[in-house]
C-alpha cells in the first residue's frame, strides 16, 4: 500500500474528530477553509478551496476551478483533513495534474438537491450562489470548458445531478462509488433504522418519495440532457457496500444505448475509504485532461 493510499485511509477513519491544522508547503499551494452566507439556505455555508502551486506568485492568472463534493457524513473538511490534500500536493508534484482550484463545499445530507418540501433548496443555494460567489472570490476561468465538477458516494450522485441538470455549466464531471440506483426498491415498510439504503436516502423523504427520486435521477436526466461533448467518468467497487455497482453498471449501460461518450470502471473493492483512497486520482487526473483539451482548443 503507498503513502498516499495509507495516509487516506488512516484519516478518513479518523475524520469525525478532526478540526482543521495544516501546515501548507508554500510551494506546493495552500487552503482556505471560510463560510459564504446564503440568502437561499437562510445560512452561512462552510467550504474549502485549495489553491494552486502558483496561486499567490501569478496575480493576474486565472484558473479552472474542480468542484468537489463529499459523500454522507462528511463535511467541507473531508478531503482535506483526510490527507486528499496531500495526494492533490503529490499529483502536482508529480507532473500528473495540471493546476487547478479545487473546491469542497459542506453539502450536509442534502444529496446536492432541494429538499422535496422545498425548504432547503441546496441546489439552487449551489449553482445561483454558490458558483456565482466562488468565481468572483478567486481567480478562476469562469467560463465552462474551465469548469468541472466530481464526488465520492453521496457526492458522485450530485456531481452527476448538476452536471447532466446543468451542461451549460460544467465540462467534466466524475463520480467515485456514486450513489446510483435506477429504480428504487419496494420500501413503504421496510425499518429505515433496518435498511442501510433507506438511512442514506432521507433526503427523498422517509421512506423515499419515488416520483421525487425519479425526478432528480441522473438515469432520468440522462434520457433528455445536451450534453454537448461533456466529458465523463465514473467507477464503482465490485463488492460496494451498498450495491451501487449495480446501478454503476446500469448506467453505463444507458448511456452506451444514449450514444453518449464516457469512461466507466468497475474495479475490486467496496465502499470504504481505502476504495476512495485508490481511485479518487483517476478522477483528478481525469478533469486535469478535460481542462488541458479545453486549453488546447484556445
Amino acid at each position: 500500500m503507498n503513502r498516499i493510499v495509507r495516509a487516506l485511509l488512516l484519516s478518513f477513519v479518523f475524520l469525525a474528530g478532526l478540526a482543521l491544522a495544516l501546515p501548507a508547503r508554500a510551494s506546493l499551494g495552500r487552503i482556505e477553509c471560510r463560510g459564504v452566507s446564503s440568502k437561499i439556505l437562510r445560512r452561512e455555508v462552510r467550504y474549502c478551496a485549495i489553491l494552486p502551486p502558483s496561486y499567490d506568485a501569478s496575480k493576474t492568472r486565472r484558473y479552472p476551478v474542480l468542484y468537489f463534493l463529499h459523500g454522507l457524513g462528511g463535511n467541507e473538511q473531508w478531503l482535506v483533513a483526510s490527507s486528499g490534500w496531500n495526494l492533490i500536493e503529490d499529483l502536482w508534484q508529480q507532473d500528473r495534474i495540471r493546476e487547478f482550484l479545487v473546491v469542497t463545499p459542506d453539502g450536509d445530507t442534502s444529496f446536492y438537491v432541494n429538499s422535496l418540501d422545498d425548504r432547503q433548496r441546496y441546489e439552487d443555494f449551489f449553482i445561483r450562489e454558490f458558483i456565482p460567489f466562488i468565481e468572483h472570490t478567486y481567480r478562476t476561468r469562469a467560463e465552462r470548458r474551465y469548469r468541472g465538477i466530481g464526488g465520492v458516494s453521496m457526492g458522485g450522485y450530485g456531481a452527476l445531478h448538476l452536471a447532466f441538470r446543468y451542461p451549460q455549466l460544467f465540462t467534466s464531471v466524475s463520480a467515485n462509488s456514486a450513489a446510483l440506483i435506477e429504480k428504487l426498491p419496494d420500501v413503504r415498510f421496510a425499518d429505515p433504522q433496518r435498511s442501510p439504503l433507506l438511512r442514506i436516502l432521507r433526503a427523498f423523504g422517509s421512506p423515499p418519495d419515488r416520483a421525487f427520486w425519479d425526478r432528480n435521477n441522473p438515469f432520468t436526466l440522462a434520457r433528455t440532457a445536451q450534453l454537448g461533448g461533456m466529458k465523463i467518468y465514473f467507477d464503482c467497487g465490485t463488492e460496494d457496500d451498498y450495491g451501487f455497482e449495480k446501478g454503476a453498471q446500469q448506467f453505463h449501460e444507458l448511456l452506451n444505448s444514449l450514444h453518449i461518450s464516457h469512461e466507466f470502471h468497475l474495479y475490486p473493492g467496496g465502499h470504504n475509504a481505502l476504495y476512495f483512497a485508490q481511485h479518487m486520482p483517476a478522477a483528478f487526473e481525469f478533469h486535469s485532461h478535460a481542462f488541458a483539451a479545453s486549453t488546447s482548443r484556445n
